[in-house]
């Protein structure tokens, strides 16, 4: 008797909104159900949550018990013996401050009373195994300090008398579309040295909201030893880094965020950890392979860091806590989780061309991976389902933001990296004459239907030794020659006018959010370059110049103005991102590009040399009014346009049924405007 054959009549969602990787369903429904079952392995099959399973920044690690005295606690299953040695015991092993191994398990414990340490003591582990012997920061160490005259770093018993009292309660709007200021601590300030958390809040945070941005993006968070890594060779995961202030002090800038309706997320780094050993955890105690792989997947070949193993339910417990720890601890409202594509794939995406779907379903992604992002997506939204994720992926894996249900990863957003890239390439490859509308409109709305984004021209990736930024790129060494107003040159004129076009184009055609990096929306001249030995430890390059911005004489002022209308027009139309993006109009020859949300107008002219009389677009019938036009005086143009008149449309009887008439437009060269149906 023939075997009877069942065919499945129901997509999963994933595929459901994207027929074309139906042939991948099984890989797909594979990697939703391995996350179910670690869920539920690592949940005792439901009778805890993910919520619980990630407590152990409480357990782990320093604290004060109940009645006062002090706990520690580190994983450590190669370990020999742990002491304490800090300021408390000159730093000499004690039996007072020997750990004991938990029996069973790869656990230690200490318990000390009240009078044995106290807040601000330095200390480390000293911990010995087979063979060996070392100094170690602990794992969860929730505060690492670097002496600075050895410049040796140690942990640092933080425990205050006075806990942090939280002033405002917030809750993100995850509605609205979002619009992030992608900023660094300790190049915050003008002066040429690192900036602290009090200083950004004092000097810094009132610039964001004043600029319109309601989210801000932090960089270099978690303790990292070398200050030039810019965060991303974490040593220390639970230790907000000491460079910029106290942890106290990190929440009242938060505090203070939220109370002026900003969200706060945190660039957070889980794709790899830096190599060193005494500060990091590349060998805690005498096993290289405790926390990362082994083989040829210990070390990441390009970023000279070591690599978790996703595939260790102690290292996922690792994560997930630290994940937990920096939402319940410091109220962040969530992350941009950085290296996503090094953490998916073995080849860490090194030397891969992604050129169809098969590329991401060929038995080269790191499964154990790819269920730790997704557990971390579940973990995030059930503390705190208005919390946002962020995805920084290159590769354009599929299903990165769709919903876990659908059998995607869960991020709320993924980054539309597509857009700086041909941004660049653009302007680094194309005269102004050859550059098409229909190339840039296709650019800048490419993303699945399904998944929401955070476009951007430029990151701080763009802003580093090496790489230029977009003003950079358009005007170069004449910035430092011909940017004072009256003395702009051709050159410097054409740079402004595109900065402007550039980020107009980007931010009108989200559907999710927007990102800036820090001082890029007035074209901060020069490259970040942070003090190394080749720059004699200078802070000069790693700092913002506000002074520029704020000096009404050059054409800084210019530029910042126009990034801050720019975002009150795209705020003020309710539900925009939401809104479909439709085309009115493309011309490659007159490098002209229009199209529509909702009541909301986008007009460019891209040409270097043509303006034209009477453009005609057919649109909806009505009148329309300019809310913003690149070519204004106040933002540097020429002002060749009357904006204070309504424009109303030209009737067509052979388009009355559909409701639309000819709008006739004066568009100067290298100039955009956008208009609102009144």
């Amino acid at each position: 008797m023939a075997k009877k054959v069942t065919r499945r009549t129901k997509h999963i969602g994933l595929v459901k909104n994207d027929i074309y990787l139906e042939p991948f369903e099984d890989a797909i429904r594979g990697r939703h159900d391995h996350a179910v079952w670690k869920i539920n392995q690592l949940t005792n099959n439901g009778k805890q949550t993910l919520n619980d399973f990630a407590n152990g920044y409480a357990y782990y690690g320093l604290h004060r018990n109940a009645r006062g005295g002090w706990v520690f606690r580190e994983w450590a299953p190669n370990a020999t013996e742990i002491y304490l040695i800090g300021d408390f015991n000159n730093w000499k092993p004690e039996e007072k401050y020997r750990a004991k191994r938990i029996e069973g398990t790869g656990k230690w414990e200490l318990k000390l009373p009240k009078k044995a340490i106290k807040h601000g003591d330095l200390f480390k582990m000293l911990v010995r195994w087979n063979g060996g012997e070392g100094e170690r920061i602990p794992a969860w160490a929730n505060r690492v300090v670097q002496d600075e005259e050895t410049k040796i770093f140690s942990a640092q018993v933080w425990a205050p008398e006075k806990e942090y009292e939280w002033q405002r309660s917030f809750r993100m709007n995850k509605n609205k579309p979002l619009f992030i200021y992608e900023c660094h601590i300790g190049m915050g300030e003008d002066a040429e040295k690192v900036g602290t958390y009090n200083e950004f809040r004092e000097n810094v945070l009132p610039r964001i909201v004043k600029a319109g941005y309601n989210c801000i993006q932090i960089m270099a968070i978690q303790e990292h030893p070398y200050y030039g890594s810019f965060g991303y060779h974490v040593s220390s995961f639970f230790a907000p880094s000491s460079r910029f202030g106290t942890p106290e002090e990190l929440k009242l800038l938060i505090d203070t965020a939220h109370k002026n309706g900003i969200a706060v997320i945190m660039d957070i780094v889980h794709s790899h950890a830096v190599k060193n050993e005494m500060e990091g955890l590349g060998n805690i105690a005498g096993d290289p392979n405790q926390y990362f792989c082994s083989g040829d997947r210990h070390e990441h070949p390009a970023w000279d860091s070591l690599c978790f193993d996703y595939g260790k339910d102690e290292v996922i417990h690792f994560l997930l806590s630290n994940c937990k720890y920096w939402l319940s601890e410091f109220r962040f409202d969530g992350f941009r989780f950085d290296g996503v594509t090094s953490m998916l794939y073995y080849s860490h995406g090194l030397g891969e061309s992604f050129t169809n779907y098969s590329d991401y379903f060929n038995g080269h992604q790191d499964d154990n991976a790819i269920c730790y992002l997704t557990l971390a997506n579940k973990l995030i939204h059930e503390i705190n389902p208005n919390a946002i994720t962020i995805a920084e992926e290159v590769s354009g894996m599929p299903g990165l933001a769709a919903k876990f249900d659908d059998g995607g990863f869960g991020f709320d957003y993924r980054m539309a990296m597509n857009i700086p890239d041909y941004w660049i390439k653009t302007i680094k490859e194309l005269p102004d004459e050859n550059w098409k509308p229909s190339s840039i409109f296709w650019e800048i709305k490419n993303r699945r239907p399904d998944e929401k984004t955070i476009s951007y021209c430029e990151s701080h990736d763009q802003a580093l030794v090496g790489d230029k930024t977009i003003i950079f790129r358009l005007i170069d060494a004449d910035m430092y020659w011909h940017f004072r107003k009256g003395d702009e040159n051709e050159t410097a004129r054409r740079g402004i006018a595109l900065h402007k076009m550039i980020r107009l184009a980007t931010v009108s055609a989200i559907n999710g959010g927007y990102l800036n990096f820090m001082g890029n929306e007035f074209g901060h001249p020069e490259w970040i370059d942070f003090p190394r030995e080749g720059n004699g430890w200078s802070h000069k390059y790693a700092r913002r110049q506000w002074n520029l911005v704020d000096n009404k004489d050059l054409c800084y002022h210019w530029l910042g103005d126009f990034d801050r209308e720019m975002l009150r027009v795209i705020k003020d139309e309710k539900n925009f991102h939401k809104t479909q993006v439709q085309e009115i109009w493309h011309n490659d020859g007159d490098q002209i590009l229009a199209f529509m949300r909702g009541d909301l107008l986008f007009v460019f002219n891209f040409s270097p040399s043509h303006s034209f009389t009477d453009y005609g677009f057919l649109v909806p019938t009505g009148s329309y009014d300019v809310l913003l036009n690149t070519d204004s005086k106040d933002f540097g143009g020429n002002g060749f346009a009357d904006d204070s008149m309504t424009h109303f449309t030209n009737y067509d009887p052979l388009y009355v049924k559909e409701h639309k008439e000819w709008l006739k437009l004066y568009l100067p060269a290298r100039s955009a405007v956008v208009l609102k149906k009144n």
